[in-house]
């Protein structure tokens, strides 16, 4: 049986999934990040198929989602969209602290995974903590600064706000992008998912930086699935191949 349980890190809502009969045990330690306006209860079927396979799985709430959305909607909180994925990259040792202090970690073993917004939070997580053992970015983009331009240029009214502010913005991202520093990667397991017709973050720049990546030694572990004509969804069918990855990379 799967259990989930409700838990505040700090400030940090979570769900924490798992094993009944596991769930005292030290375990390896696997976070799935939602998307944009998601919430941590939109991605209890990935974090069940991954605690299906032996760990303890958590699902955060990102800034302004969820829980942690005091007033108005998250849709009003565009312009902070990646004020929101830094955030959760800065109480990523938080969370890890926590679980070493309390359940332990076994074997250091960590994964990180999560779908659009949560896939761009995943490539960033992987780019900052060497401590992290293997990665699943479904639908995201390792190259937050490419995709924060065409982003803005997408905003109304962005046209009228001053480019050297924008610029300052995104050069700030430069510290979590992965395509710029992709030896980062270091050897570890990573995959990517991609649908070829997903209007929301497009799937021709991740495939084109795995392409780019794939023949260097840093990157032998590096992985791409491609899904024709799929949009912006994950499947069932993903979700199981993204938690059947994990019990090979972490087991």
């Amino acid at each position: 049986m799967i259990i989930i349980k409700s838990k505040k890190i700090g400030m940090i809502p979570v769900l924490e999934v798992v094993q009944s009969v596991k769930a005292e045990e030290e375990l390896p330690l696997v976070f799935f990040y939602h998307g944009w306006t998601g919430c941590k209860e939109k991605v209890l079927t990935q974090g069940y198929e991954i605690a299906k396979r032996g760990f303890r799985v958590v699902l955060p709430d990102a800034l302004y989602h969820g829980e942690r959305l005091v007033v108005g909607k998250t849709s009003e909180h565009k312009l902070e969209f990646w004020q929101i994925i830094v955030n959760s990259i800065k109480e990523f040792p938080q969370l890890l602290a926590y679980y070493r202090e309390t359940t332990g970690i076994k074997d250091e073993k960590i994964g990180v995974s999560g779908l659009s917004m949560g896939g761009i939070t995943t490539c960033a997580l992987l780019r900052t903590y060497p401590q992290i053992t293997a990665a699943v970015c479904l639908m995201g983009s390792p190259a937050p600064c490419d995709f924060a331009r065409a982003l803005l240029e997408a905003i109304p009214g962005m046209e009228d706000v001053d480019p050297n502010y924008i610029e300052q913005q995104i050069k700030a991202l430069e510290l979590i992008d992965l395509s710029m520093n992709p030896q980062k990667i270091a050897g570890r397991p990573l995959h990517f998912w991609h649908g070829t017709s997903d209007p929301m973050v497009p799937y021709q720049p991740t495939k084109t930086f795995f392409d780019k990546i794939k023949d260097h030694s840093y990157a032998e572990k590096v992985t791409f699935t491609t899904t024709q004509d799929a949009v912006h969804k994950v499947s069932y069918e993903t979700t199981v191949e993204m938690a059947d990855k994990f019990a090979v990379y972490l087991a």
